[in-house]
């Protein structure tokens, strides 16, 4: 799970209310020593999903909000992989493995806002956003970046806890609603959101929702751009 920044405005309309980017940087800077030992199994699954679900689009990988760096090391030799994150505290972290791991396919590892990507349209094969697009004050205008930087046919793809509509999950959701939103994950936020976002553009399609383990709390969310 990474951080990154933008418009609350946005957020507000939706229902839902992020910290500000100060309080982020800060709520990171806490968590960067613990992060790994607290979330590592917990969001192995989703990680694993992401990866394969990038490489199915091809070698050329960009993970936004890429934290500690704990998908990096799932990437096989032959992929082109870089790693960003508002958080410098969450990447010291990512460096650290990159070095000790000798993981030659990641190219770099990069402070960046994910709503100010600084890479030339159509570079990625795939776009890859895990644990972070909630905590985004502007998700749409986080999502209209990474569609830029993604080339024809490629994919953007989330991993996230995205609320249910409706039934038994959705009446556990509202009853820890106040613990899980310590970390930024709201049930307010649904898939449809991203669903009405790619309509609206046009150039994109919802291909996939994937509940994962444990209990389809995590989804993995695939869109996909006209080719």
């Amino acid at each position: 799970m990474g951080a990154t920044s933008g418009n609350g405005d946005d957020a507000s309309r939706h229902g839902f209310n992020q910290p500000d980017i100060s309080s982020i940087k800060k709520a990171y800077a806490r968590w960067a020593p613990v992060y790994d030992l607290t979330y590592r199994r917990l969001t192995a699954p989703g990680r694993r999903a992401a990866v394969q679900a990038g490489l199915a689009c091809g070698r050329t990988i960009l993970e936004v909000g890429a934290g500690t760096g704990m998908s990096l090391e799932e990437y096989p030799g032959d992929c082109s992989v870089i790693a960003t994150d508002l958080s410098e505290d969450m990447l010291k972290l990512a460096m650290r493995k990159v070095r000790e791991q000798a993981l030659g396919h990641v190219k770099g590892v990069v402070v960046m806002d994910g709503c100010h990507l600084g890479f030339p349209d159509g570079a990625f094969d795939a776009v890859s956003a895990q644990m972070m697009i909630t905590l985004v004050p502007d998700p749409e205008g986080a999502m209209d970046e990474f569609a830029r930087v993604l080339r024809p046919g490629g994919e953007i793809i989330l991993v996230n806890h995205f609320g249910a509509d409706g039934g038994a999950q959705a009446r556990l959701e509202e009853a820890v609603a106040p613990l899980v939103s310590k970390v930024g994950w709201s049930s307010a936020f649904k898939v449809s959101r991203l669903d009405d976002w790619a309509r609206r553009r046009g150039d994109f399609t919802l291909v996939a929702v994937q509940p994962l383990k444990p209990f389809g709390f995590f989804k993995l969310v695939r869109l996909r751009k006209a080719g």
